[in-house]
């Protein structure tokens, strides 16, 4: 379970996130569904513990993060914009060292090493260097290293970006297994088919603020609008307008 509360943070004069609350459920996918510059990132990267937020509290499956980044860590699995590989490291060696990251004893690495080429089709990768993949081959391996501990809670920022249809495709099918298998999923994502298919909860930000919340269904429906990019369109032109008056009033 991710619970995050009053959440935030400024860089300088940029307030990036203004009081963020977010509430994600084991066995769920939630969205952070919001425009480049909207607070998505920062947000992510806070419950991971790389950045300490201003204010605000952040509760990993019961551990606070801002109290106890480690063991918090050793619940969340990160999936990140950029995969941020080792180009000299074959697929093998990178589950091997993140796997020694967490803990793990190397029986365990192997074996949860033979599981995951399994379940990702890597048979033809897992002992090449990742230098020269391809952005699918790239996603398998970051994801696989995500996974290597087997975390209960994971992250994903814009995880299909730069990723072709049969990479998607793979991709989502990932997805729904681990939410299948009880994992507390968040991700970031700009796609609205990807958004409505695949969230059981989604999280509209503009401009660091909670703006809307719901099953796509609910937000369709909620803003009178025909499709959930003209409701997202929607309630951010609705909070700015909000904002500005509010900001002209003081």
């Amino acid at each position: 379970m991710i619970i995050v509360k009053d959440l935030y943070k400024s860089y300088g004069d940029v307030k990036a996130v203004n009081g963020i609350n977010i509430h994600c459920e084991k066995g769920t996918i939630t969205t952070l569904l919001g425009a480049n510059g909207s607070g998505k990132t920062t947000v992510l990267r806070s419950l991971a513990g790389v950045i300490k937020p201003d204010s605000g509290s952040i509760h990993l499956g019961g551990i606070d993060v801002l109290d106890d980044t480690i063991t918090a860590q050793k619940k969340l699995g990160v999936f990140p914009d950029l995969f941020g590989l080792y180009p000299r490291l074959t697929t093998r060696e990178h589950l091997e060292y993140f796997g020694e990251l967490h803990g793990m004893s190397s029986s365990l690495i192997k074996e949860r090493t033979e599981e995951i080429v399994e379940a990702l089709a890597m048979d033809d990768i897992i002992n090449r260097r990742t230098d020269g993949f391809s952005q699918g081959q790239r996603m398998k391996v970051a994801l696989s290293r995500a996974m290597i501990h087997h975390p209960e809670i994971l992250i994903f920022d814009e995880p299909t970006r730069g990723l072709d249809v049969f990479s998607v495709r793979l991709l989502r099918g990932i997805l729904r297994s681990l939410r299948d298998q009880g994992r507390c999923i968040l991700m970031s994502c700009h796609v609205m088919a990807e958004v409505e298919d695949l969230s059981d909860q989604i999280i509209m930000i503009a401009d660091g603020h909670n703006i809307a919340q719901g099953g796509a269904a609910d937000i369709i429906k909620s803003s009178g609008q025909e499709n959930l990019e003209e409701a997202f369109v929607y309630f951010v032109t609705k909070f700015r307008k909000e904002k500005a008056a509010g900001e002209k009033n003081v």
